[in-house]
């Protein structure tokens, strides 16, 4: 069954894991979907954009054929990102900017190319992959955290400059996902000497996401987001990230962060 009418829908970093799954959803539910990223995206039906999100110039245009060939776009989702993981102390400096430039950077330029266009429909859904690590920022995760955090602000802050012009922004944060996200990560084991918990920390992350929700559920989260003529700013994805989010929340700054440090910093 096919929701009507049928919708033009950009989904970077579609070549795999949440993106592919979110393509193939909003594909079969009907939809139009373009895929932009690195690599072709290997499913029938998706047409493939070979671009790199850093790439402002090849964003734009980028955005500017999809809409020269289907007159509008109806639904952005920015999902192309990686994750490092390593001691702060220790990250190199390229590591902490490629970062930020893909997962932040990179969104940012998806965001401001597609923008001009959904102003001008009035109407338009942007979707945001940003993380339950950007609410509660994971040891030995900081700058993967810090990027998350960093998008949670962009969403919020985009939402109410764009809602005048009947453009809906949304983040949605997954927990631990099953993907090959897990093998892309950048790791860095160096200070490893000097912090002991920096080898049991990433086998723990590394073993949570393995055993972690199928990214399929995420799109099927993205899909029903993308319908909803208000939804929320910020949405979490699951029982027990829900609870993680409200305990961040509500729980003195203090103990949530004590509580992430024994999960994930001790020796």
């Amino acid at each position: 069954m096919t929701d009507s009418p049928k919708r033009i829908v950009l989904i970077t970093g579609a070549s795999g894991g949440i993106g592919l799954a979110a393509a193939k959803l909003f594909f079969a539910k009907g939809d139009r979907v373009y895929g932009l990223s690195r690599r072709p995206c290997p499913e029938a039906g998706i047409e493939s954009i070979c671009a790199d999100v850093t790439d402002e110039a090849a964003v734009r245009n980028a955005i500017k054929t999809v809409i020269g060939l289907e007159g509008r776009l109806d639904v952005l989702v920015c999902n192309a990102g990686f994750g490092i993981s390593g001691a702060v102390e220790f990250t190199a400096d390229a590591d902490a900017k490629r970062q930020f430039d893909v997962n932040f950077f990179g969104t940012s330029n998806c965001i401001r190319a597609a923008l001009p266009e959904m102003r001008r429909q009035g109407s338009g859904m942007i979707i945001v992959t940003s993380s339950v690590a950007g609410m509660l920022s994971i040891p030995f995760q900081a700058y993967y955290s810090a990027s998350k955090a960093a998008l949670n602000s962009l969403v919020l802050a985009t939402a109410n400059e764009v809602r005048p012009y009947g453009v809906r922004v949304a983040a949605i944060m997954p927990g631990d996902i099953k993907t090959g996200f897990t093998a892309a990560r950048t790791k860095s084991n160096a200070g490893s000497s000097d912090y002991a918990a920096l080898s049991k920390s990433v086998a723990t992350m590394e073993r949570d996401e393995q055993n972690g929700m199928s990214p399929d559920v995420i799109a099927r989260c993205m899909y029903s987001v993308s319908r909803k003529r208000n939804p929320k700013p910020l949405r979490s994805v699951g029982l027990q990230y829900k609870a993680c989010c409200l305990l961040g929340k509500f729980l003195p700054c203090r103990l949530s962060n004590w509580i992430v440090g024994k999960m994930y910093a001790s020796k």
